[in-house]
Formats: structure tokens, C-alpha cells, sequence
């Protein structure tokens, strides 16, 4: 240690010290004022392989003039500093504080210890590589689970169908479809799969793509569809509610069935309105043989039906209050604009209601979707 500092501390003090920072993994050296290295640790010493006692502290680093962000001028006003830098290749973070005496009244030289980063560095990058492939992943598969989706308007015949999906990730559980069986027959559903993301929107395209859109019986598609999740040994916290209804367009008709979404549809003219409760254990493997039965209800023309996932009226507003079921009818039974916009409207509403900023603070997915009867 240089003698004007063990002359200040002490020998048996600094003898001490030097035993500590040479113990050190990390680097530690001490630089003047002048830029010139007065003293360095045991790790550096061997790392460097040669003795930089008294060369510029910037020539160890392979540069002919001191670094533009220098910490050893007395005249910064800011002495504590945090830096990288690149010695043989490695990357360093560096942090510098004044040497002061014990009264802290005078400075005597700057120490620095450096600590290897390489690694953390180098795995930074990796993972920031993997982070962008997973963010390009999750776009594509996004891409696929809209393509699922139903145009956001359809029409057969007399049944016109208009939905709103907004995912509360990049991929969300909801799902919602409507689709022509036959000449009189139209199948509808809306599920909600547990859980986000990406686990989550495997399921729905698994539900899309194995649900059977040709049978009749929405009791008979559920329990088809049941089996067929079983069949692929689905994680057990893995599962989906979907609510499941056939609309006979000849006979004014609506056969429905329920596997466990806990918010029914509702029929509504005007505003009169009936909503369709069922029972039904949920997709999953938590049972043997789960028992799904139908439902057949007649429907006039200009019937509206209405159906939704528990995402809107689980919104909660800084209260603590859930924007329900009651502010949600109202909206439907008394608003008369067109399907898309009263939608719209109702999603804006709950939002607002929600005092929140941001739009996309919503915990939930939601999904809305109105069917009017001809």
C-alpha cells in the first residue's frame, strides 16, 4: 500500500486491509490523482500478469489518454460511479469511490473494484435473443387464434351474428363461433378456457378444431367433446367452459347446453328477457362420465340473444365493486343501437367504470357476442 496512506491508517491497520482486498475475487486497485495506479489486489495481479503499479490507469486498458467519463479528477462533483469496461476481452462493471480520511475531510486517491460480467453479459444477450423469438412466436400464434375467430359480423339466413374478443394478453382463453350446421340449423357457442395465455390458447384451438359442427344435439357435441379432451391427457388445472346452443331457423328453436360457464346466455325482446340456466361440469377429466342434457326453448323473430364470458362483469372499479350483471343488462335491454355499436359501447362502459387509464389494466379476457333472430 503506498506509503502516504499507510502512513495516515496505520501499518498493522493497513496490513489488515491488504490481507482482506487481496483475498478478494474481484479486482481492486487504487488510483492517484495523476491517473497513475498505486496499488492493486492479489486477483488483478495474477489475472493481468504483470506488475501495473504505477502505470496510467487508462494504459491498462489499452489507451494512450484518460477515459472521457474519468472518475479520478478531484474536480467532478458526483465521486461515487459505476461503469463498464472491456480489460482482455472481458467486460467489467466498475465501481469508484473517493479514498478519504476518517473525517472524510481529505481525499486521498480513488479505489475501484471491478467485477467480472462476461457471463452475466453474455446471458443477458441470450435471453434477450429468446425473449424476441418468443414475442415473434406469441405474434404468429395470435395470428392463428384470430383466424379462428368468426368474422366479426355473419349472417345466415335469418340469424345475424356480431362479437367483440379483446384478450387481456397477446393470447387469451375466450373463444366464441358461429357456423351454419345445415339448411336449418345454426350452432353458436362462447367458452372460456382457464387460465392465459399461451396454455390457454391451445385450448381453444384445440375446441375448435374438435368440436363436431355437424350434430344437432348440443348435449351430444359436449359429451363428444368431453371424450376428445381426454383423449389428448390434458394438464388436470386445464379446462374449458362453454356454453353451447343450436338456433332451428325453420322452427324458431333454441336447443341449448351448458359445461360449466357460470355466466348463461340471455334472450331478450325489448325488454323482456329470459336467461337460459343449465348445469354442466366443465371439460375436463374431473369426472368418469359427465352428464350433459338439452334444453329447447321457442324464439320469436326479432329475438336478440346475448351471450358473454364472466371477464366484463368481473371488472371492478377502485371501490372494489364489480360492474355485474345489472349494469350489464340495462345497457342491452335499453340501448337502441346496432349490434356492433351497442357491443362496443357496453365494453367502453365497463371500462369506464373501471376508472382505469388504460384499457389494457383489464385482468380478464372479454368476449361479447349478440345473435338476432330475423
Amino acid at each position: 500500500m503506498p506509503y502516504r496512506l499507510r502512513k495516515k491508517i496505520g501499518p498493522s491497520a493497513c496490513t489488515f486491509i491488504e490481507e482482506v482486498i487481496d483475498g478478494m475475487q474481484d479486482w481492486v486497485r487504487v488510483i492517484d490523482h495523476e491517473d497513475n495506479i498505486i496499488f492493486v489486489n492479489k486477483s488483478m495481479r495474477e489475472a493481468i500478469g504483470m506488475d501495473i503499479v504505477g502505470q496510467k490507469c487508462y494504459e491498462v486498458l489499452g489507451r494512450t489518454s484518460p477515459c472521457q467519463n474519468c472518475i479520478s479528477k478531484r474536480d467532478l462533483p458526483n465521486w461515487s460511479r459505476c461503469k463498464e469496461e472491456i480489460i482482455n476481452g472481458r467486460i467489467f462493471s466498475v465501481s469508484s469511490s473517493p479514498f478519504r480520511s476518517a473525517d472524510g475531510t481529505t481525499e486521498y486517491a480513488v479505489i475501484e473494484v471491478l467485477h467480472d460480467i462476461t457471463e452475466i453479459k453474455e446471458m443477458s444477450q441470450k435471453i434477450a435473443i429468446q425473449n424476441e423469438k418468443l414475442k415473434e412466436d406469441l405474434i404468429l400464434a395470435k395470428r392463428v387464434q384470430r383466424s379462428l375467430l368468426p368474422k366479426n359480423t355473419l349472417q345466415y339466413d335469418k340469424a345475424t351474428f356480431n362479437f367483440i374478443y379483446r384478450p387481456c394478453e397477446t393470447l387469451g382463453g375466450d373463444f366464441t363461433n358461429f357456423f351454419k350446421i345445415d339448411d336449418e340449423h345454426i350452432g353458436v357457442y362462447i367458452a372460456d378456457v382457464s387460465g392465459h395465455g399461451v396454455a390457454a390458447s391451445m385450448l381453444t384451438m384445440f375446441l375448435n378444431t374438435a368440436l363436431d359442427k355437424t350434430e344437432k344435439s348440443p348435449s351430444k357435441v359436449l359429451t363428444q367433446l368431453y371424450t376428445s379432451y381426454n383423449k389428448n391427457k390434458f394438464f388436470s388445472e386445464l379446462y374449458i367452459s362453454i356454453f353451447y346452443i343450436v338456433i332451428n331457423i325453420k322452427e324458431y328453436t333454441m336447443t341449448y347446453s351448458n359445461a360449466g360457464l357460470n355466466v348463461c346466455p340471455i334472450i331478450f325482446s325489448g325488454t323482456d328477457f329470459t336467461i337460459l340456466r343449465s348445469a354442466g361440469i366443465p371439460i375436463s377429466n374431473w369426472v368418469e362420465n359427465p352428464e350433459y342434457h338439452d334444453q329447447t326453448i321457442s324464439i320469436k323473430p326479432k329475438d336478440n340473444l346475448f351471450l358473454y364470458t364472466d371477464g366484463i362483469i368481473e371488472i371492478r372499479n377502485t371501490e372494489k365493486q364489480q360492474f355485474g350483471e345489472e349494469r350489464l343488462l340495462n345497457h342491452m335491454l335499453n340501448s337502441d343501437l346496432p349490434p356492433a355499436q351497442r357491443l362496443s359501447q357496453l365494453i367502453d362502459k365497463a371500462i369506464s367504470f373501471s376508472n382505469s387509464i388504460n384499457p389494457n389494466d383489464i385482468k380478464d379476457d372479454i368476449t361479447v357476442a349478440l345473435v338476432e333472430i330475423k
